[in-house]
């Protein structure tokens, strides 16, 4: 009762840092619910005294019916029974899931795929933990294994200890310990050595509580080792694009690779844009969510770009060869007008002209994009208001902690500037100067990261970061002015790697050119990019109309090569993934899932056969392997091999029985010729006693031995217990020795 209390308290203290990842919500009720039901099912197997290998039987098919009632009760047989359709409704649920966590930022907000996943992965947990703490009575392991659980959110999401996750975690380990001390304690010693055992306790525990207390208050103090991360292409980090709260994280690598081409027919390469973040609460930037669009093979068509009279739209055609890219956004040359040529199902958004996926990647898609660029002249944006009737508030909105140093220094850049867009021209000047200097490792070393209100101040103060303070800092600011703004993450324009064709230049885009910019709404224009990040790309700027006819150059900007030590990054957020609207199923067709609806009864099928005759084949192979080596005169393997097998048949096998005792017992109680197992006690009691070596003239006798008394434990049983041994045999999870195996199981 105490171990299994102790065990629940354990999973739930390895499971608190996963809240750094997933935000809480229903599903962790589920998780409590299933979770404790499980181990419940499981203690009372254990009280009735049944096999105790049926305890994971049990638990299996409680976690079963519970994931039913819970995720499937639409498909299931009043409501908990679950029938084909349930079971191929699992593949779909955890492809969802796998999208949810693809696209998702931390702390993502697990929808029902990913609650189901989450659910039925601790679930799991506690069946293999429940048998190798209560069965196996190996705490130590299972100690380790939750360990490991608490320990892979602060490996994906790097952040400060959680102290009372970890306290917790430590006690509910330490409790499990304890019990399963005092356990054997109480099996193998008597009562004069009670005093004993209690003052070993009582150091135990003292010297228990001392390395919590000294792992709690001293680890912080230890010198922390530099943040480096390296890439190891396809899919590792700075080849996809995710807005991850920790972007300092993707940017100190050492390697890049190439992850897309461009051609295009535009003078110079354009930025690619794949995600815009306009909420801001303060702490983060979330990509934005709205409604969308299919986009079909045959193209999207986004409305057409509206401008204010006079103003110039230009178009050019941009194709996209993407190699290693592995992301749902897809990088595109704003503002796209259509595109074509994509594979997979891909949806549009709109309101900031983006594309996305719920299913799929941009690995290995080759796309055509016709952007219709706005051309307004100097005079003409000077003379545009910014935002207009029907921009989002939030756009303008910030917290009303923001510190002060924010909006006054902004205030003071701007000091004397004619217009909205003199004041962002200001700005930029501002951080591109001397004053600021491009750096991954100053926000470390002055111990600040990220895109918050309380990271600009710091920023602000030190004047040395990486684009996402730049775009972040330049952002707030211009809200602080009463101006929209928000954050675009994608590539800087790539480096040409051939001279201009009919079909346009190419262009080759690096993992190190990812990057974060702010962009401002300007009535009659659209969202102007502006490019604060000091010696990065080119300054927006636009000519007068006066002159050459007024074409800007906010889609124009080029790596400065003589910082050959900046590597862009994207913009963080811990925000979830985009709305992708009501689309059918994560990302197949109806007649895809028709096609294929056998998969999932095939796969449960097996699954379910792997899990009924698995434990046979592993016994199967372990005997053989005791009579090979009792065949080759091993007395030690032979007398295992017979214990294994009462272990199997319920017949308790004590450590403390001595193998005559044990060979007595067999004799009497179950009726095995005292001559059979005479010969393996002789021989097992020769080795330890006497030492003798091992003798192979002796072997077949041993291994005939075995064989007879097997014949006779087996006739000796009932005919559930011969079936329950053949399909789950308890030597497997229990040593003989063990607790448990001294204990005799019912229908023995």
């Amino acid at each position: 009762m105490l171990l299994t209390i102790g065990l629940f308290a354990a999973i739930a203290s390895a499971l608190l840092p996963v809240f750094s990842v997933i935000a809480p919500g229903p599903w962790v009720a589920g998780a409590v619910f299933v979770t404790a039901a499980v181990l419940g099912a499981g203690l009372l197997v254990r009280v009735g005294r049944l096999p105790a290998v049926l305890a994971s039987v049990i638990e299996v098919a409680v976690g079963i019916v519970l994931l039913t009632a819970i995720f499937g009760r639409s498909t299931a047989l009043l409501g908990v029974i679950p029938t084909p359709a349930t079971f191929a409704s699992v593949p779909d649920l955890l492809a969802a899931a796998s999208e949810e966590i693809r696209v998702g930022v931390a702390p993502v907000d697990a929808q029902t795929g990913l609650s189901f996943l989450l659910v039925g992965a601790i679930a799991g947990l506690a069946v293999v933990l429940d048998h190798v703490v209560l069965t196996a009575r190996m705490p130590l392991l299972a100690g380790v294994g939750l360990v490991a659980v608490s320990l892979i959110p602060t490996i994906a999401i790097p952040s400060d200890i959680d102290i009372a996750g970890f306290v917790l975690l430590a006690a509910a380990l330490l409790f499990l310990l304890r019990i399963d001390t005092r356990a054997r304690a109480a099996t193998a010693s008597s009562r004069s050595d009670s005093p004993r055992v209690r003052g070993v306790s009582a150091t135990a525990l003292g010297v228990a509580a001392v390395a919590v207390i000294v792992a709690v208050v001293a680890t912080p103090l230890l010198p922390q080792p530099d943040l480096r991360f390296a890439t190891g292409g396809s899919g590792g980090i700075g080849t996809t694009i995710n807005p991850n709260l920790e972007l300092g994280n993707d940017l100190r690598q050492p390697r890049e690779v190439e992850v897309l081409s461009v051609r295009t027919t535009a003078p110079t390469a354009p930025y690619l844009r794949a995600v815009t973040l306009s909420r801001f609460d303060g702490a983060v930037w979330q990509p934005d969510s709205s409604d969308t669009v299919p986009v079909q093979a045959e193209g999207a068509v986004f409305d057409p770009v509206a401008v204010a009279e006079g103003v110039t739209v230009e178009d050019y055609d941009t194709t996209v060869t993407v190699d290693q890219l592995d992301s749902p956004w897809l990088p595109v040359p704003y503002p796209a007008s259509t595109v074509t040529g994509l594979t997979g199902d891909w949806l549009g958004m709109p309101q900031n002209r983006t594309v996305v996926t719920r299913a799929g990647s941009t690995r290995e898609q080759v796309y055509e994009v016709q952007a219709d660029v706005p051309r307004p002249t100097l005079e003409q944006i000077r003379s545009s208001a910014v935002g207009g009737p029907g921009l989002d508030p939030s756009l303008v909105s910030l917290p009303d902690d923001v510190p002060a140093v924010i909006g006054d220094t902004a205030r003071e850049v701007t000091a004397g500037a004619q217009s909205p867009y003199d004041q962002l021209l200001a700005l930029q000047t501002w951080f591109r100067s001397s004053e600021f200097r491009y750096s991954l490792d100053a926000p470390v070393e002055s111990g600040f990261d990220g895109a918050g209100v309380d990271a600009v101040a710091d920023f602000l103060e030190v004047r040395a970061g990486y684009c996402v303070h730049y775009a972040s800092a330049f952002a707030v600011m211009a809200r602080s002015l009463g101006i929209p703004a928000r954050i675009v993450i994608g590539y800087l324009p790539g480096t040409a790697s051939s001279t201009a064709q009919q079909g346009g230049t190419e262009y080759t885009v690096s993992s190190s050119q990812l990057h974060a910019w702010p962009e401002v709404s300007f009535e009659g224009i659209g969202w102007v990019p502006f490019e604060p990040t000091n010696s990065l790309g080119v300054p927006t700027n636009f000519a007068s109309g006066s002159g050459s006819g007024g074409s800007g150059t906010t889609d124009t900007p080029e790596q400065d090569a003589a910082s050959p030590d900046a590597q862009p990054s994207t913009a963080p957020s811990q925000a979830g993934r985009p709305d992708l609207g009501e689309q059918d199923g994560p990302g197949v067709s109806a007649g895809q899932r028709s096609s294929t609806t056998w998969v999932a009864p095939t796969l449960v099928a097996l699954a379910f056969a792997l899990l009924v005759f698995a434990p046979s084949v592993v016994r199967v192979l372990r005997r053989r392997r005791r009579l090979t080596a009792a065949g080759a005169g091993d007395p030690v393997s032979a007398w295992r091999a017979l214990q294994e097998e009462a272990v199997d048949l319920g017949i308790p096998a004590s450590g403390a029985e001595s193998p005559r005792a044990f060979a007595a017992r067999l004799t009497s109680d179950h009726g095995v010729d005292a001559d059979d197992v005479g010969v393996l006690r002789s021989a097992v009691e020769r080795v330890s006693y006497a030492e003798d070596a091992v003798d192979p003239a002796s072997g077949p006798a041993l291994v005939a031995a075995i064989d007879r008394i097997r014949v006779r434990l087996r006739a000796d049983a009932s005919r559930t217990r011969r079936l329950v041994a053949s399909l789950f045999p308890r030597s497997l999870v229990v040593r003989p020795g063990a607790v448990e195996a001294e204990r005799e199981t019912v229908g023995s």
